[in-house]
């Protein structure tokens, strides 16, 4: 009996915690600011509780836990109808580089100390600072980089050609086995596929690590590489 009831006030936790995440919008999922951060863990550890409490008292678990999803969710409205209450409770963005400067102050105000924007610059494929116009940490922490103009990347407009649409790869060998299921959705076989890499000279199934076809028919292959590069150049 202890155990059916912790069962179902498990589901009646989740199915709850389901409603609320749609109500509140994809955002508690993906970007997320400062009070959706705390909210989500109050509401998280409201639910733990409300699983394992007895089923005479679940209702007061489940009443906290919409007082804060309605909070949450009036919270979101506030942000977006007034400017001042967004940039008071969410915070606004934050120049950290621009023009060739490091604003040192900045860089103190966001927490983060010049290794963290370093890293934070190669994650975004940066690495050289020199490359940057400007470098912004948004209000949800995130980092958005301007590169300057004669180091970013050329795209067709720049030299009015129209591209053929392309579809992103897809994955046919991952770590030494053929995913089936990839390759008949993209009208090939287990045949196609070996003598593919047979053309190719690519190693055997076995010893590849990824395969990835694209629409214009190329296969694109990473061998199993168990070597251990040393990384003591970074900061």
């Amino acid at each position: 009996m202890e155990a059916l009831k912790i069962c179902l006030t498990a589901v009646l936790s989740i199915t709850e915690l389901f409603i609320l995440t749609k109500i509140m919008g994809k955002r508690q999922m993906s970007q997320l600011s400062l009070f959706d951060y705390i909210n989500g863990i109050t509401i998280g550890s409201i639910a733990a509780e409300m699983a394992i409490s007895p089923l005479n008292q679940i209702w007061k678990y489940a009443i906290a836990i919409a007082i804060y999803g309605l909070f949450a969710f009036a919270f979101s409205l506030l942000s977006n109808k007034s400017i001042i209450f967004r940039r008071l409770f969410v915070g606004k963005s934050l120049i950290l580089m621009n023009n060739g400067k490091i604003f040192r102050k900045n860089l103190a105000k966001s927490k983060l100390d010049l290794n963290e924007f370093l890293e934070q610059c190669r994650i975004g494929g940066y690495f050289n600072p020199d490359d940057l116009q400007t470098v912004i940490m948004e209000a949800n922490g995130h980092l958005s980089f301007l590169p300057k103009a004669d180091v970013r990347p050329t795209n067709p407009k720049d030299f009015n050609i129209t591209p053929q649409k392309e579809t992103p790869p897809v994955v046919v060998i991952s770590d030494g086995s053929i995913l089936h299921g990839n390759l008949k959705a993209i009208g090939k076989n287990e045949i196609w596929l070996r003598n593919k890499l047979k053309e190719n000279s690519c190693s055997p199934v076995s010893k590849i690590f990824l395969a990835m076809w694209d629409s214009g028919d190329t296969l694109y292959v990473f061998d199993i590489n168990n070597e251990e590069k040393p990384n003591d150049i970074y900061l």
